[in-house]
């Protein structure tokens, strides 16, 4: 059965809708459009993900018996409304940045275009999708910038909610997570997965050692051992005595991690452990991962800071009316003209400038009357950044699940080299990128 997203939403949706109703306005076309008006923190770039999520949502934005119930009960909505929404089905048309792609302040991220009862709806749960998915994507993606070659696994399930977690894990996968711990990522979005042991393992068993063998005879000389419940020293050499030097890795959850590193590499290889790898946990961010940049660290696992969006949970995405069509069928460009919230009203077409040396110089924003959204660029030196999403209410496959999942990681990794050096610095500072409006 499949759950439906049309409660995931704040009341004001539907009262909007009841009043348009009776106003006579609901089936005025519209366009709505997802921006952010900065990045977070002072960061450079943003990430988009959570995009085939949101595709999932829309398809699953219905309403049953039960739920149409409530609306009445607790007088959400008039009956009339009520027995619209019974056969709600959004049918217009979603344009957007592919997911994985870099977003800058006033990108349009998403283009919602359709009546403005079906469009209105939408407005929480594509926000709570984009929101929190792209600040995880943001986050993670400037972890793999810290990691440089070495790979990071996810593994924070335990700090964010239940369903939350398994976003996460998806969005940081995109942006270049070699792995996650969480099984129903894997299951329903095709992520790899990974992990072997914690403490409590080493806990349950008499000895140290007895844990040990009792790991290698379960996964393998090739498991990693958890080498920091007691002693680092005494734990290596009995990890080499136990599986050999074959072992694939060994992992330190706590300490000192830079001077523990050295230690551990330079004790595995005058054990003849050359191969063995060194992997690291311990509340790592993209600051700290970078600060063992120097040292021998095979691979990390990043936790807290991911799910969290390292300090911005939030990508501050906002989802606004730009157009509409009047009673005389004309479109109109609307637009918020609040301190510090003002919007810029009209559709949007996006493009990323670029040089002659391929590297992005400018994020080219086009406000035109509604019209058609255009297939490529006239400029020469500029790429297209929004691609058909939804049309006629059906979301196109290519977007969907874990194949959806896999193109969104391929995409992040090809347009990665297109950002200028400056993108990558961890310190806050202005977008990479300017956004121009033409």
């Amino acid at each position: 059965m499949i759950d439906s997203t049309a409660l995931l939403t704040d009341r004001y949706e539907y009262t909007m809708v009841d009043a348009a109703r009776q106003a006579g306005t609901a089936d005025r076309e519209c366009v709505f459009e997802v921006f952010g008006r900065r990045l977070s923190g002072g960061r450079r770039y943003g990430v988009v993900a959570g995009t085939g999520r949101v595709l999932e949502a829309v398809a699953d934005f219905r309403l049953s018996d039960d739920e149409l119930r409530w609306l009445s009960d607790a007088k959400i909505v008039d009956p009339g409304t009520v027995d619209w929404l019974a056969n709600y089905r959004f049918s217009g048309r979603i344009t957007g940045y592919r997911e994985g792609e870099y977003y800058f302040p006033g990108s349009p991220i998403l283009v919602v275009e359709g009546t403005f009862a079906e469009a209105v709806l939408l407005e929480t749960v594509v926000l709570s999708v984009l929101n929190y998915d792209s600040a995880v994507a943001t986050a993670a993606a400037r972890v793999v910038s810290a990691a440089g070659s070495r790979p990071v696994v996810e593994m924070g399930s335990r700090r964010t909610g239940e369903r939350s977690a398994v976003a996460a894990a998806r969005a940081a996968w995109i942006t270049g997570f070699s792995a996650t711990s969480n099984l129903e990522a894997g299951r329903s979005w095709g992520v790899p997965t990974m992990g072997t042991a914690a403490h409590a393992f080493t806990l349950l068993h008499d000895s140290e050692e007895q844990a040990f063998r009792a790991q290698v005879a379960a996964l393998g000389t090739g498991t990693t051992l958890l080498v920091d419940t007691f002693d680092v020293p005494t734990a290596v050499r009995l990890a080499v005595e136990v599986a050999g030097p074959e072992l694939g890795a060994v992992r330190i959850d706590s300490g000192d991690l830079a001077s523990q590193v050295a230690e551990v590499r330079e004790l595995l290889d005058s054990l003849g452990a050359t191969s063995t790898k060194i992997t690291v946990t311990s509340d790592l961010d993209e600051y700290s991962v970078a600060s063992l940049s120097a040292s021998p660290v095979d691979s990390y696992g990043v936790g807290t800071s991911v799910v969290t969006g390292s300090g911005y949970p939030a990508a501050g995405m906002v989802y606004k009316l730009v157009a509409h069509k009047d009673d005389d069928g004309e479109w109109v460009s609307v637009a918020k003209k609040s301190s510090n919230k003002a919007s810029v009203g009209g559709r949007k077409h996006a493009f990323r400038r670029l040089g002659d040396d391929g590297i992005a110089t400018a994020e080219v924003v086009r406000v035109d009357e509604h019209g058609s959204a255009p297939t490529h660029s006239e400029e020469h030196d500029e790429r297209l950044l929004q691609v058909t999403l939804v049309e006629d209410g059906v979301p196109d496959p290519q977007w969907l699940g874990a194949e959806g999942t896999r193109r969104a990681r391929e995409h992040h990794a090809e347009v990665r080299a297109e950002l200028p050096p400056d993108a990558f610095r961890l310190s806050g500072g202005d977008p990479v990128l300017p956004t121009l409006y033409r």
